[in-house]
């Protein structure tokens, strides 16, 4: 019998032994009977111990195979009751820890496919204008291309370069927050402050257009959270409702505080939103119907992103009188602290 190999039970089995004899010792001392009833008592409480011992084990070895296929197998099955208490409440335990696995599991394989998706996104976002580059740089080879010809074809290059430098400082933001290692700090922003911030980029591309930034402030409205990417995430609506308002058009900013949040609200007089587009907007890599070649489709998913670590939401709709509107709220009295990296 292989239970008899382990060393406990060849200990106990001695122990018993031993005293078995030394009780049937002492029995016949008494008299001849008493020794013979002790001889039957103790074997029968030595054998259902055997007996007893050997079920166990058997019990415990058919546990350690099932764990062995939770360790080994790529199908998890369920673990065996058994009547026992220590081995039931072991049962339960495993059990717990072999649905967390199964679960875990699952959370890999949607996180791997996720990043492989993820890959394909970034390596086709990049290829794109490297690709252009290439093209560009062969033109510029030409010995008899013309002076006006080679700045234009520079200037798209610079352009161009702009546009990979920009993605691959998303890209490593929007990593930073995944990984929650973005050191977001919490302390009084005021809105005012904020938007001179955000605004500042975008004044020169906005006055090529023509546009008009209105801004709708009565005081010093501000919130809990971390100015510089608070800006980050402004700038990035703010750029998207410029580069979908016309030439010409206007957008507007409406603050307003009260006892629950601060609000901002970012409005264009621009196409709006294709009601198509409105449950995606946020998604990373996602193009709108109406967004522009050049467009990568992440500035609003970062922004979503800041803001909401921020304890804050962000919100898309078409405003009645027409455009896009984009709203911010950042709320007062949040429990929940600031992600930040150890």
């Amino acid at each position: 019998m292989k239970f008899l190999r382990n060393p406990e039970v060849r200990r106990l089995l001695l122990l018993e032994g031993l005293f078995a004899v030394l009780v049937i010792f002492i029995g016949f001392s008494i008299t001849r009977e008493t020794g013979l009833l002790l001889i039957l008592v103790s074997g029968g409480f030595i054998l259902s111990h055997l007996l007893y011992t050997m079920k166990r084990y058997r019990n415990i070895a058919k546990l350690t195979e099932e764990m062995d296929d939770v360790l080994h197998k790529e199908q998890f099955s369920p673990i065996s009751a058994y009547e026992e208490g220590e081995l039931s409440i072991l049962r339960t335990q495993i059990h717990k820890m072999n649905k967390k696995l199964e679960e875990q599991r699952g959370e890999l394989l949607h996180e791997k496919i996720y990043l492989s998706e993820s890959l394909a996104d970034i390596s086709h976002q990049i290829r794109t204008p490297l690709t252009a580059l290439n093209l560009i740089g062969d033109l510029l080879l030409e010995e008899h291309l013309d002076t006006g010809r080679r700045k234009s074809l520079v200037k798209e290059q610079m352009k161009l370069l702009d546009q990979i430098d920009w993605l691959i400082s998303a890209l490593l933001k929007m990593a930073k927050l995944d990984a929650n290692t973005a050191k977001m700090s919490r302390e009084k922003v005021y809105v005012r402050e904020l938007i001179k911030r955000a605004v500042e980029p975008l004044a020169i591309a906005m006055d090529v257009k023509d546009q008009e930034l209105l801004i709708e402030q009565e005081g010093e409205e501000s919130y809990m959270g971390d100015l510089h990417w608070s800006g980050e995430a402004l700038l990035n609506i703010l750029k998207n409702c410029m580069e979908h308002t016309p030439m010409g058009g206007v957008l507007r900013i409406s603050v307003t505080e009260n006892v629950l949040f601060t609000e901002i609200v970012i409005r264009d007089n621009g196409p709006g939103i294709h009601k198509e587009d409105l449950p995606h907007l946020f998604e990373r890599f996602y193009k709108g119907k109406t967004s522009s070649q050049t467009s990568v489709g992440i500035g609003l998913a970062l922004s979503r992103m800041i803001i909401t670590q921020q304890g804050g939401t962000l919100k898309a709709e078409n405003n009645a009188s027409g455009g896009a509107g984009f709203t911010i709220r950042f709320y007062k009295g949040k429990t929940q602290e600031l992600k930040e990296s150890v």
